[in-house]
């Protein structure tokens, strides 16, 4: 059974009776796509954040500093990258995550898995390609996140670049108190509703303009007019698509519906993941917050390390699902 054929239909009566746009028309077809999306997208977000913002009040910033400080270095880029997938933080929370983390005795190679995780894989990502690709899709994006994140870590880890950290940080004392109250069931089901809605508030307009973009796109954009500059057979598509994300600013919700569009077009898989993981986790506003606490030089091994995890990530896809 299809669980969105409610949906389908209302976005067909929405369309065709209350919009009266004609049948097999460009104009339909763009309104249709907008409307299905954007009612299925919500639906999704609302479902889901709720779920996982339950899950947060569980973990407090403090309590995840305590637990990677205990674990084994291997161990603890595992743990850190798969916390960073349920963890509230972005680019914004950078410099105090990364206080904490150094404060706490946390190795570097942990924190950056954490850095590279938490916002290149969120609930919002799973959701909106779970919604547009499918399951496997965004079980295999998850996947390959998370390896860029462990693998990320763990060679910054080896390459001993504590030296590249500003002196100050080092000094930075963090109070270590956890200063959490016990929450009744009622608290965490009222914080993760508040929480819902402040971030369906938030993303919601990068969301109206993704699908926006791309119900443009699946309308009056011609078929395989796209794929023909970054079909599969390119060899130049995916490191290009990486490149062009890397100044770009953006989150899952807003890039997430345009790659949609895109792949529908012809655009490879890839390729077009490739592009969105350079978006979400290698923007240059992420560069200038951590500068002010690493040197220019690990920055750039950050980013080197994770460009090229990009872009092997990208012609994997485009190997496997051709």
């Amino acid at each position: 059974m299809n669980i969105w054929l409610p949906v389908k239909l209302l976005s067909d009566w929405l369309t065709y009776s209350v919009f009266s746009i004609a049948h097999n028309t460009i104009l339909a077809e763009a309104v249709n796509f907008f409307i299905f999306d954007t009612i299925k997208i919500l639906i999704l977000l609302v479902v889901i954040i709720f779920i996982v913002s339950f899950i947060r009040t569980y973990l407090s910033p403090e309590r995840i500093r305590n637990i990677l400080s205990r674990k084994h270095q291997y161990t603890g880029n595992v743990l850190a990258s798969l916390l960073g997938i349920v963890t509230p933080f972005c680019t914004c929370s950078a410099i105090p995550l990364f206080l904490g983390f150094v404060e706490a005795g946390i190795p570097l190679g942990v924190t950056f898995s954490f850095l590279v995780a938490s916002p290149m894989i969120n609930e919002v990502a799973l959701v909106l390609l779970a919604g547009m690709f499918g399951l496997k899709i965004a079980l295999i994006y998850i996947a390959s996140g998370l390896l860029i994140a462990i693998v990320s870590g763990l060679i910054i880890g080896k390459l001993k670049v504590e030296n590249l950290v500003e002196e100050f940080v080092y000094k930075h004392k963090v109070s270590s108190e956890l200063n959490e109250k016990e929450q009744t069931l009622k608290d965490r089901v009222q914080y993760a509703k508040s929480y819902t809605l402040d971030i369906i508030r938030k993303v919601y307009p990068f969301v109206l303009i993704g699908i926006g973009i791309g119900a443009f796109i699946h309308g009056y954009v011609p078929t395989d007019f796209l794929a023909r500059y970054a079909g599969s057979n390119k060899w130049y598509a995916v490191p290009l698509a990486t490149l062009v994300g890397i100044p770009l600013y953006s989150n899952a919700a807003g890039v997430i519906p345009l790659i949609s569009a895109l792949t529908e077009k012809g655009v490879a898989i890839g390729t077009s993941l490739a592009f969105m993981m350079a978006v979400t986790g290698l923007s240059l506003p992420e560069f200038m917050i951590l500068k002010k606490v690493m040197k220019t030089k690990l920055i750039l091994i950050f980013a080197v390390i994770v460009g090229l995890g990009i872009i092997f990530t990208g012609y994997l896809f485009n190997l496997i699902l051709r």
